[in-house]
C-alpha cells in the first residue's frame, strides 16, 4: 500500500519524539558516537527514499523497522512509485549524467556520431580537438573589443574531453582531410609531443 505525503507527513511526526531521544534510546556501542546520530535528513524519509541498499546508509537502513511499523513498510515494487516522486528532490543521485550515442542502428547496423559534437567541434588529424570560445557571436554590442577578440581564439580540448569525443564520433571523422589554403594545416601533425 502505497502512502501519501499527508500519511507520510503524518508517521513522521509520531517518530519526532523518538528521534530527540535518540542518543538515550540506542546505546553509543550499536550506533557508534552520539555524533553519528543526527542525521542530516529525516531516516523516517529516509527510509521511504533509500529503499534500494545502494543509496542509504547502514546507519538508516537498520533503523527502517524502529521508525516506521511494519504495516507502513512498502513493497519493493510500491516503493519505486515513492522513489519516482522524490526523483526531481535528489538529481545528483538518481539523474545520470548520458551521452546520446548510437552504438547499433536500425538501418544499418552501425553506429552513429552525435551531430551536437560534428557541429560544434574539429578534430585535428593529431587526435586534439579544437572548438570555438562560449558566446562568441553573440551579444557583441556590449562587449569591448579586448574581449571580442580573446572571444575569436581558437581552444584546444583536454585530453579528457578528446577521447570522449573521438568516442562520440565515427572513423569517418577521423580521416585525413586535405583542403587548399588550409588555415588548419600546421596543427594537424605534432612533433616532439607524446600523444
Amino acid at each position: 500500500m502505497a502512502l501519501s505525503w499527508g500519511q507520510l507527513r503524518a508517521v513522521c511526526a509520531r517518530t519526532g519524539p523518538l528521534l530527540r531521544q535518540w542518543p538515550r534510546a540506542f546505546p553509543q556501542s550499536t550506533f557508534g558516537s552520539p555524533a553519528l546520530l543526527r542525521p542530516l535528513v529525516n531516516p523516517c524519509m529516509s527510509s521511504y527514499m533509500c529503499h534500494s541498499s545502494a543509496l542509504c546508509s547502514p546507519l538508516i537502513r537498520s533503523t527502517r523497522s524502529v521508525f516506521l511499523p511494519a504495516a507502513h513498510n512498502p513493497a519493493p515494487a510500491q516503493g519505486s512509485a515513492i522513489l519516482s516522486s522524490v526523483t526531481p528532490l535528489l538529481p545528483s543521485l538518481l539523474h545520470q549524467p548520458s551521452r546520446t550515442i548510437t552504438y547499433i542502428s536500425l538501418r544499418k547496423g552501425k553506429g552513429k556520431s552525435v551531430r551536437s559534437v560534428i557541429k560544434r567541434f574539429m578534430r585535428l588529424h593529431c587526435g586534439l580537438w579544437i572548438r570555438r570560445k562560449a558566446g562568441y557571436k553573440k551579444k557583441l554590442w556590449k562587449k569591448s573589443a579586448a574581449r571580442k577578440k580573446r572571444l575569436r581564439e581558437i581552444v584546444f580540448c583536454n585530453k579528457t574531453q578528446s577521447k570522449l569525443l573521438d568516442k562520440m564520433t565515427s572513423s569517418f571523422w577521423k580521416r585525413r582531410n586535405w583542403y587548399i589554403d588550409d588555415p588548419y594545416q600546421k596543427y594537424h601533425d605534432r612533433t616532439n609531443l607524446k600523444l
